[in-house]
C-alpha cells in the first residue's frame, strides 16, 4: 500500500505541478525505487530494456513515415479524395474530416499527427465555408483519435511487445473497429449538421472522384503495401516501417516532388523529437510497471478486480470505466503500460482473447486524447481553429458518446475485431 500511494500519489502530484507525463512518471518511479530500497540500477536497466527491442524500432520508423507523407503532399491529396466522396452529405466538410482522418490513420499511427495533418488542411477551409470554428475543431479533435486504431498503430506495437502478441494480428483487428468508429462519428455529424444547418452540400461529381483518386493513389497504396507485406510474411512490422519511410521519401521526392533537402532536415528533426518523447514515456512507464509488479501492487489491485468482477461482462465494464477515466488524465502509452500488468492476467484467466483485449484498451485510451483535461487532440485542434479548448467541448460530447457506443459494441461482440485476424492469419 505504501508503494502504491507513493507511485500514484507522486504521479498525480507531479502532473499537477505541470511536469511532462514522461518526467512525472520517471520521478514518481525514482522515489518508489528509493523508498522500496530497490537498486536504482534496476530502474535504469528496465528503462533501457524497454526500448532496446527490434520490434520497438517500428515506432520511430512509422512516426518518420507519417511526417514524410504529411510533408510530401499525401495528406492534402487524401483530403481532396475524401471530399469528392462525401461532399454531397449534410455537413460535407465535417464528414471529410472523419474520412480523411481514417485515410491518414493508415499512414501515421498517431492521433496527434492525424489531428494536426488533417485539421491543418480542413479547419481553415471549414471556417471559410461558415462552419463555427468550435465545431470544426471539435470534429477534428475526436476524428483524430482514430489515428492509432486503424493500422499501423504505435499503441498496438507497444501492447504487442508487452503482451507477447502478434502485431500483425493486432493491426488486422483494428481495421473494422476503426472504420466503425469513424462511421459512428459521421452519423452524429449528419444529424448535428442538419439540425444546426452547418455547411452546405455540394453536388456529387464522379469525374472529381476519379481525378482525385488518381492523384491520391500513391497515398492509398501505403496501407496496402504495409499490411499486405506483413500478412503475406514478406516483412515484419518493423521492416514495414522502413518500407513506409522509403516509400514516403520516394513519393515526396520523385512523384509529388514536394520534399526538398531543407524539408527533409526539418522532418528528421521533428520525427526525432517526437520519437524521443514517445520512447521516454515508454521507458519510464515500463520501470513504473515493473516496480508495481515486483512490490505486489499489481497483484493487490488485480485481486480486488478478481473479487469484484468474477465474470467477463462485469470485468469488461469496469475496465472500460477505468480506462475512460485514466484516458482523461494520462497519455495513452503511459496508461497502457500502467494498466496492462494489472488487467491482462485477469483477462486471460476469464478467457478473453488477448488480441481482442488489446483493441479494447487501445480504442478506449485513444478516446481519452479528445477528453479534458489532458486531451492532446483537443488542444491541437483548438489551436488550429484559434479558439479556447473549453469552447469546443459542447460539440465533442455527442461525438465522444458515439465513440463509446462503438467501443461497447467492439468490447461485447469480439467477432467485430477478430474477424480479419481469423481470416488473414489462420
Amino acid at each position: 500500500m505504501t508503494i502504491s500511494i507513493i507511485l500514484f500519489g507522486g504521479l498525480i502530484a507531479f502532473l499537477l505541478l505541470g511536469f511532462p507525463i514522461s518526467i512525472a512518471i520517471a520521478l514518481a518511479t525514482l522515489i518508489g525505487f528509493i523508498v522500496s530500497d530497490v537498486s536504482i540500477i534496476q530502474m535504469v536497466q528496465k528503462m533501457y530494456s524497454a526500448v532496446n527491442s527490434f520490434t520497438i524500432l517500428a515506432i520511430p520508423f512509422f512516426m518518420l513515415a507519417g511526417s514524410l507523407m504529411e510533408s510530401g503532399g499525401m495528406s492534402r491529396r487524401l483530403v481532396r479524395f475524401a471530399n469528392s466522396l462525401v461532399c454531397w452529405l449534410s455537413g460535407g466538410l465535417a464528414h471529410v474530416q472523419v474520412l480523411a482522418s481514417c485515410f491518414f490513420a493508415a499512414l501515421s499511427g498517431s492521433a496527434p499527427a492525424t489531428t494536426a495533418a488533417i485539421g491543418g488542411s480542413l479547419i481553415p477551409e471549414m471556417k471559410k465555408e461558415g462552419y463555427p470554428p468550435e465545431y470544426a475543431a471539435a470534429v477534428q479533435a475526436v476524428a483524430g483519435t482514430v489515428g492509432p486504431i486503424i493500422p499501423p498503430s504505435i499503441p498496438m506495437v507497444v501492447y504487442g511487445v508487452f503482451a507477447g502478441q502478434s502485431i500483425g494480428a493486432l493491426f488486422a483487428a483494428g481495421v473494422i473497429p476503426g472504420l466503425l468508429y469513424g462511421l459512428g462519428m459521421m452519423i452524429v455529424i449528419y444529424f448535428t449538421s442538419k439540425k444546426n444547418n452547418f455547411g452546405y452540400k455540394k453536388k456529387f461529381e464522379a469525374k472529381e472522384v476519379w481525378i482525385s483518386f488518381k492523384d491520391a493513389i500513391f497515398a492509398l497504396f501505403v496501407p496496402i503495401i504495409i499490411l499486405g507485406g506483413i500478412y503475406s510474411g514478406k516483412f515484419t512490422p518493423t521492416e514495414a516501417g522502413v518500407v513506409a519511410v522509403v516509400y514516403g521519401l520516394f513519393a515526396g521526392l520523385f512523384i509529388y516532388k514536394e520534399i526538398d533537402l531543407k524539408k527533409i532536415i526539418h522532418i528528421l528533426k521533428s520525427a526525432a523529437v517526437n520519437t524521443s518523447m514517445v520512447l521516454l514515456i515508454l521507458a519510464s512507464s515500463t520501470a513504473f510497471s515493473w516496480l508495481m509488479t515486483s512490490q505486489g501492487v499489481s497483484a493487490l489491485v488485480g485481486d480486488w478486480f478478481a473479487v469484484v468482477s468474477s465474470n467477463q461482462t462485469i470485468f469488461l465494464l469496469l475496465v472500460l470505466a477505468l480506462l475512460l477515466f485514466m484516458g482523461c488524465f494520462i497519455e495513452t502509452l503511459a496508461a497502457m503500460m500502467i494498466v496492462c500488468p494489472i488487467l491482462l492476467p485477469i483477462a486471460l484467466d476469464l478467457g478473453i482473447d488477448p488480441v481482442h483485449f488489446g483493441i479494447v484498451i487501445t480504442m478506449t485510451l485513444c478516446l481519452g486524447m479528445a477528453t479534458p483535461p489532458v486531451g492532446e487532440c483537443l488542444y491541437i485542434a483548438a489551436g488550429i481553429a484559434g479558439v479556447k479548448f473549453e469552447s469546443i467541448l459542447k460539440y465533442t460530447i455527442p461525438l465522444v458518446i458515439s465513440s463509446i457506443i462503438v467501443i461497447l459494441f467492439v468490447t461485447f461482440i469480439p467477432e467485430i475485431a477478430m474477424f480479419l485476424p481469423n481470416l488473414l492469419l489462420k
